[in-house]
C-alpha cells in the first residue's frame, strides 16, 4: 500500500510541475501578440484532429458519407460560424450520400 501512495504522489508531482512552473514564471508578463494568437488556435486544432480521427475510424464502410459530412460541416462553419447549423448540414449531407 505504501509503495502505491509513493507512486501516485510521484506521478502527481511530475504531472503538476510542468504546468505550475510556466504559470508562475509568466504571471504578470504580457505575451507577444504573435504567440498569443498562436496559443488561441491550439484547442481548436487538437479537438479537430481528435474528432476527425474518431469519425474516420468509426464507420470504415461509409468513407464517402463521412468525408462529405466533414467537408459540409467545415464549409458551413467557415461561412456561418454556427455549431448547430454545421452539425445539421453535416448530417443532411451524409444522409444524402448514403441514399445515393
Amino acid at each position: 500500500m505504501k509503495s502505491y501512495l509513493l507512486l501516485i504522489t510521484g506521478m502527481m508531482v511530475v504531472t503538476y510541475l510542468p504546468r505550475l512552473l510556466p504559470l508562475l514564471m509568466m504571471t504578470g508578463r504580457p505575451l507577444p501578440p504573435v504567440l498569443k494568437r498562436f496559443l488561441q488556435y491550439i484547442p481548436y486544432t487538437a479537438l479537430s484532429a481528435l474528432i476527425i480521427r474518431g469519425i474516420m475510424q468509426s464507420a470504415p464502410d461509409m468513407r464517402w458519407a463521412t468525408v462529405v459530412g466533414i467537408l459540409a460541416a467545415g464549409i458551413c462553419s467557415w461561412l456561418k460560424g454556427s455549431l448547430v447549423l454545421s452539425v445539421l448540414v453535416a448530417i443532411m449531407a451524409a444522409f444524402v450520400v448514403l441514399q445515393l
